[in-house]
């Protein structure tokens, strides 16, 4: 019986082990690179180091982020195919930075308020497959490190 104890304790933990492994060795999150640190969306909010979350009220926003129309006018632009043609271009390494979409704002989180409209602190222009654009709100805004506008972003 306490074996049989045992073995029910364990394979719940192997299994969120092997879910786990494959959430963090998959390279389907949308990411991107900054110099030296890559900054990549994760689903495991507990494994990211800076959480977002969005708002519908600018009032309550820490960030706004507007999604314009024209790439010349953005800070941040995402233009893709799908695929990165890169080979590792977006590998995980000691300097990946992961960041998390929270589903409800939280103390010291980033609060995105993502609109058309300005005024705002990031300005980004999104033509994707693969990144959406509350994921590359997302990214910048968890890429940041204290400074307004980032200046060397690249997919």
């Amino acid at each position: 019986m306490l074996r049989f104890k045992i073995l029910a304790s364990v394979v719940p933990l192997i299994a969120a082990a092997v879910f786990a492994r494959s959430e963090i060795g998959s390279v389907s999150h949308p990411c991107i690179a900054l110099g030296e640190t890559n900054v990549e969306l994760t689903s495991l909010f507990w494994t990211a180091g800076v959480q977002v979350a969005f708002t519908d009220d600018p009032a309550t926003a820490t960030v706004r982020v507007q999604i314009t129309d024209d790439a010349d006018a953005a800070d941040f632009v995402v233009v893709d195919d799908g695929a990165s043609e890169e080979s590792g271009a977006c590998q995980s390494n000691a300097a990946t930075r992961l960041v998390a979409i929270s589903a409800q704002p939280g103390e010291g989180r980033p609060l995105i308020y993502l609109s058309k409209d300005g005024p705002a602190d990031y300005r980004i222009y999104v033509q994707s497959r693969t990144f959406s654009q509350r994921e590359a709100a997302a990214l910048i805004v968890g890429a940041r490190t204290g400074h307004r506008h980032l200046q060397a972003a690249s997919l």
